[in-house]
């Protein structure tokens, strides 16, 4: 039994690690510190608000995040924006087709973000999530836990992770990047570094700038990713209570049985 059990154990420590060296084998993803990781971490909300500016200015050019409501830049738990300033925001960025009015109309909070499939770019709502770091689904139970699926990582490394080298394939032009699998993207690097100015100063560098629009990405795919580690907290202290209060009725009721004479 215990052999049978020990060849069990070796044969998924194997597929593992085989597993592990395949994922490493895609590309390289940084262990990037955000703040949101853990089962305590929140997120920062000066940070979201940077990466939307770089997803306005930048990224909405070619990729949409049409599963997140306009609205939502407003929450607590979010990018924690006044409604005054999402409603300014909505009407001077981004346009919806009204099919009341069969026109195009300024966006309201109340709308998602438009979709933008003119370049055929995916678009960005789930790419967080989509995409795993290197303690995706090949990482341990605890990486996961502890660090989240690794989208975040992902995503930042994807940004740093051009060379400048490009390669010409039937028409298309292809550009290596060091985090994503097969080293080529046919994505032109869209960071450089100083593409924004923010208005708090935080610095601009390149590997600021794909940690802050990262961090939003992550945002936009677990909007209540705050709630849910509430509840989960909430639920263990009171499954921990729960079982002392257990535990020490059993020993009340069976303490005259036990000590019987």
């Amino acid at each position: 039994m215990f052999r049978k059990l020990a060849l069990s154990a070796a044969t998924v420590l194997a597929l593992g690690t085989g597993g592990a060296m395949a994922a490493g084998e895609e590309g390289h993803i940084e262990d990037y510190d955000f703040s949101f990781e853990g089962p305590f971490g929140t997120y920062d909300q000066a940070q979201l608000q940077r990466g939307l500016q770089i997803y306005t200015e930048v990224c909405s050019a070619c990729h949409g995040l049409r599963y997140v409501p306009i609205r939502t830049l407003s929450a607590e738990d979010g990018p924690g924006m006044p409604e005054d300033q999402v409603r300014a925001y909505a009407e001077q960025n981004f346009e919806v087709f009204d099919e009341e009015l069969d026109d195009f109309r300024p966006a309201r909070p109340v709308d998602n973000f438009p979709a933008n499939d003119a370049l055929g770019a995916p678009d960005l709502s789930m790419m967080a999530k989509a995409r795993a770091g290197f303690h995706g689904p090949y990482g341990t139970g605890l990486n996961q836990l502890f660090k989240g699926m690794g989208g975040a990582e992902y995503i930042a490394s994807l940004l740093t992770g051009y060379t400048g080298e490009t390669k010409q394939e039937a028409g298309t032009t292809f550009y290596e990047n060091t985090a994503f699998p097969g080293g080529w993207i046919s994505m032109a690097q869209p960071l450089y570094g100083e593409d924004v100015e923010f208005a708090d100063g935080h610095s601009n560098e390149l590997h600021h700038e794909a940690q802050d629009v990262a961090a939003f990405l992550m945002w936009t795919a677990e909007p209540k990713m705050m709630a849910r580690k509430e509840a989960g907290f909430v639920g263990v202290l009171f499954l921990t209570v729960l079982s002392v209060l257990l535990y020490l009725t059993n020993k009340r009721i069976w303490r005259p049985v036990k000590h019987k004479d």
